[in-house]
């Protein structure tokens, strides 16, 4: 691998300089990373319009909202388990052979999902693509970190951002979209075509190399097994969690006690096996710690956003999926004109200067939302979402390019495993400390309220008169059936400012996180050359 100065410019392409060029990269090299990234892409928004039309698929196959949550569960807990695996199983199997097994697994098993007929069918199907999509995402970050020399690598990351930000962003638009004009079957049914274009892309440009079946008899088999455990009950008691009351479940006691003991269990065979599954001792270099501290607060801000403003749009606001979808799509389509860009911005700045900018804007798009009141719709959300679009943008590429710089070929695949699972892992904690909070805020504030609506005050007097007389004037005969219906609508007015007083308090935590976020980007060390992309 020749070397390449963090001193070259967006000139040095076009003009000789003394400072060597960046190697040559094949026509075929670019197609398998943008196959790979495509994958990516589809497996990110895969989730988020799933999402976004969960209502749909539970009404549609007969589940209940509780148990229709196990749809997305599923999902979630079959990808945050391969997500580390992916490296090692890449190495027996051999990338190519590996990759495209699962991203035509991926396209079947969507295909199946569409054709489901109850809710068993369902999670089954759902878990199994879990496992197939899951590969998708560190196997384009391992590709971009590995086939591409260092000043190639800001525009793979670029690229792979557009799975990791743009996706989760525009998800919920296009999930909205296909669910209220076609039906949720066709939010399946949309990875088809892109899904061949990829496996077209992927099987012309991998490389056929020789199966390493023998590395299963070395494999770190105790360290898998409390690794899958663990994550899998992890991810379990955050998805279901607040919906259960949490520790008031004896279910979510259990699965806190197996995955507290599995993951101890995990660290442990880590750092003392000669050939663990993931090298946790990258954890200790100084950007790749901090880059993973930085990453795991983006996943909470990135998908704690995208739970969270659906919710607020469909509670208070009384939206549709399109019409939440339409709002969103103000944090999705300014992302996609930006990322393209940002390789160039890390060729003239400092990347960690950049990644500074990104989390300043995102925090301040949070922190914009939190004096929301009734009238807080799709106008005033447009400029704290295009704010955050911006963000988002600035933030990923820059952020892995640090992260991963100095990672040995040998380290990529633990490298990657661990920087996207983090990130993973940090929507599902977000989304979780969400939940809690926003019923514990709103129930905080309605009690505030309900102390200032008292039927000792004049205002609220005079308020449940005109209520009662409203409702008299409309047909209800009994003044008695009338009162009380006031009192009702009262109720339904201050619980409804609870909520939204509740969605404020939500926001004001995601802009937090993303200030913390900030801190450790401080503690990154001058890139170098980082600042001409990420290293290995």
């Amino acid at each position: 691998m020749s070397t390449f100065q963090p001193t070259v410019n967006a000139a040095a392409g076009l003009t000789a300089s003394a400072t060597p060029a960046a190697p040559a990269v094949s026509a075929k090299t670019w197609i398998a990373v943008i196959g790979a990234t495509l994958g990516a892409f589809m497996a990110v928004l895969n989730i988020q319009i799933v999402n976004a039309s969960l209502a749909d698929i539970q009404g549609a196959i007969g589940a209940g909202i509780d148990d229709g949550g196990w749809i997305s569960t599923s999902y979630l807990v079959a990808e945050i388990v391969v997500i580390p695996l992916s490296g090692w199983l890449a190495q027996v199997f051999s990338i190519r052979i590996y990759l495209l097994t699962n991203a035509i697994l991926f396209l079947l098993l969507s295909a199946a999902c569409a054709l489901a007929q109850d809710l068993p069918q369902m999670i089954v199907l759902r878990a199994v693509q879990g496992f197939t999509g899951g590969v998708l995402i560190p196997m384009a970050f391992t590709l971009i970190i590995t086939l591409l020399p260092r000043g190639k690598q800001p525009v793979g990351l670029a690229l792979f951002a557009l799975s990791a930000t743009f996706a989760p962003a525009i998800g919920p638009t296009i999930g909205g979209y296909l669910t209220e004009n076609f039906g949720w079957e066709y939010i399946f049914y949309v990875n088809l075509v892109p899904g061949a274009i990829m496996v077209g892309m992927l099987w012309y440009a991998l490389d056929a190399k020789p199966m390493k079946l023998s590395l299963l008899r070395e494999g770190d088999w105790a360290g898998i097994i409390t690794m899958a455990i663990g994550l899998s009950a992890l991810q379990t008691v955050l998805e279901e969690g607040n919906k259960d009351d949490w520790f008031g479940s004896p279910f979510i006691v259990k699965l806190s006690v197996i995955a507290a003991v599995a993951l101890a269990a995990f660290l442990i065979i880590e750092l003392t096996v000669k050939k663990p599954l993931l090298n946790l001792r990258l954890l200790v270099r100084p950007n790749f710690g901090f880059g993973m501290l930085a990453n795991f607060l983006l996943g909470i801000a990135l998908y704690g956003s995208v739970f969270i403003l659906p919710q607020y749009l469909a509670r208070i606001q009384g939206y549709n999926a399109e019409q939440i979808g339409m709002v969103l799509a103000w944090t999705g389509l300014p992302q996609l004109l930006l990322i393209p860009l940002v390789p160039r911005l890390m060729q003239r700045f400092d990347a960690r200067f950049i990644i500074g900018v990104g989390f300043v804007l995102f925090a301040a798009s949070n922190f914009m939302n939190i004096y929301m009141t009734t009238d807080y719709a799709a106008d005033q959300l447009l400029w704290p979402n295009i704010v955050r679009a911006i963000g988002q943008a600035l933030v990923m590429a820059p952020l892995s390019a640090v992260a991963t710089a100095g990672i040995e070929p040998e380290n990529a695949g633990s490298a990657s495993g661990l920087f996207n699972m983090m990130r993973n892992l940090g929507g599902a904690v977000g989304i979780a400390l969400l939940q809690t909070l926003l019923t514990k805020r709103e129930q905080y504030h309605s009690n505030v309220l309900m102390q200032s609506v008292s039927v000792f005050e004049q205002a609220t007097r005079t308020r449940l008169e005109q209520l009662t007389q409203y409702f008299v004037n409309h047909g209800i005969l009994d003044r008695a059936d009338a009162a009380h219906r006031a009192y009702v609508a009262i109720g339904h007015v201050v619980q409804k400012q609870a909520y939204i007083l509740a969605f404020s308090d939500t926001f004001y935590l995601l802009g937090m996180a993303l200030i913390v976020a900030l801190a450790a980007v401080l503690f990154l060390k001058k890139p170098g050359q980082t600042s001409a992309g990420g290293a290995h």
